[in-house]
């Protein structure tokens, strides 16, 4: 038995027998993923059991609305913050087995998947796809280790879907940049230690910066009031004439495109999220008909019950394809944004509308932290809408298959 929390382990995992999938033949109905490759699959089953340990704790978390940092370090100690970006010195996760891993912390937790797409997908994607060999060097590792947490500051409070169209400026004093304006819903942007602050330069053009969280001027407070992901905290954060020295600009960040590049991917990592949650919800509601009796007769036994599983599992199934072949289009270097931007409507819509038949078929049950669902049916709606809202990217889908754009 290998010890999870080995550094030797993640640097080089062994094979793994594929008898120890963690999913079952009845929630992986066509055998989508039993063929995973075996290093792959060590990252799943990593994540599998970094699961299990985060259900066990995670809804006094969540009730509570308090952040478990234990448990992003956990996450780190097992080599699952890097979301399949070449960090030096670590083995890098493949497109698959990184989608597996978001899959999987969804599966126990929306928070802590969340903590995935913001530490992996938005920050260590960043500076590694567009930071200079000196900042990868630097940041990727203390940032992959939980050493470092990140934020990714996009979103304004005027500006989500319209993200383009952002206000925070970064005017060049000398050998330094200051930067004015204000970001919103940034999760790690108050509990972190560096945010990457997008703002438009002097030229008018969008770029990208290293911002220390404790720098003079950088103002952000944790957003009160969520009903979803209430077990990572978000920020609203205030930038007044913060300076940061020119070494801290990402240098691949020259255009709002960098972003729109950024983002395609956490959309993708978005479409794996939303299948964790419904297998997780999918997975309750089975064992729950399995196991509840009513009218002396075992819920499974109805007919009804059984027709609303199997759609449940028509929807899996399909949310499944839709992963597997984004997964195959990453490794090929082939996925374009509008492919992302469907997979995330098509997975978010199908993993909320599976939620719900969970919640209802556990009854008042369903209402109750303690059966897992309604923490999951919360989370999806912020999933639903994070990375881009399900109308922009529909519209998105729209414009690519009729050449107009619906928007400016």
């Amino acid at each position: 038995m290998f010890s999870p929390t080995d550094p030797a382990h993640r640097k080089g995992p062994a094979a793994v027998p594929h008898t120890t999938l963690p999913l079952t033949d009845e929630t992986d109905f066509y055998q989508i993923f039993a063929d995973v490759p075996a290093a792959d699959l060590d990252a799943w089953q990593r994540a599998a059991a970094f699961g299990d340990r985060a259900r066990a704790e995670i809804n006094g978390y969540w009730e509570r609305g308090e952040y478990p940092l234990h448990l992003v370090q956990d996450m780190a100690a097992n080599g699952l913050l890097s979301d399949g970006a070449d960090i030096p010195g670590e083995e890098r996760l493949s497109p698959l087995a990184a989608g597996l891993v978001a899959m999987e912390i969804a599966r126990a937790d929306g928070s802590m998947a969340t903590t995935l797409a913001v530490q992996g997908g938005l920050v260590i994607n960043t500076i590694d796809k567009l930071g200079s060999e000196e900042q990868r060097q630097h940041w990727l590792p203390l940032l992959s280790s939980g050493q470092v947490l990140g934020a990714f500051g996009l979103t304004e409070p005027d500006h989500g879907s319209d993200s383009i169209a952002l206000e925070t400026t970064a005017v060049r004093d000398g050998d330094s940049w200051v930067l004015n304006g204000a970001k919103r819903w940034i999760g790690q942007g108050a509990c972190g230690d560096v945010t990457v602050i997008w703002a438009r330069m002097d030229d008018g053009e969008v770029g990208a910066f290293l911002v220390d969280q404790l720098s003079p001027g950088y103002h952000a407070e944790t957003m009160e009031g969520k009903a979803v992901l209430r077990a990572i905290p978000q920020a609203l954060i205030t930038l007044t004439d913060v300076r940061v020295p020119d070494s801290r600009r990402l240098p691949g960040a020259t255009s709002f495109r960098a972003a729109a590049e950024i983002l395609t991917g956490t959309r993708s990592g978005v479409a794996w999220m939303a299948l964790g949650h419904a297998i997780a919800c999918y997975e309750a509601a089975l064992e729950h008909a399995q196991n509840r009796v009513q009218f002396q007769r075992p819920l499974a036994s109805f007919q009804l019950i059984q027709q609303r599983l199997a759609d449940m599992l028509m929807k899996i199934v399909s949310m499944s394809l839709y992963c597997r072949r984004l997964a195959e289009l990453s490794e090929q270097g082939a996925l374009r944004p509008d492919q992302a931007s469907l997979a995330k409507v098509h997975n978010t819509r199908a993993a909320r509308a599976v939620a719900a038949d969970a919640r209802d078929m556990l009854g008042g049950s369903g209402i109750l932290l303690e059966n897992h669902v309604i923490r999951h049916m919360l989370d999806l709606e912020a999933i639903h809408t994070y990375e881009g809202t399900d109308s922009m990217q529909s519209l998105i889908v729209g414009k690519s298959v009729t050449g107009v754009s619906a928007f400016r």
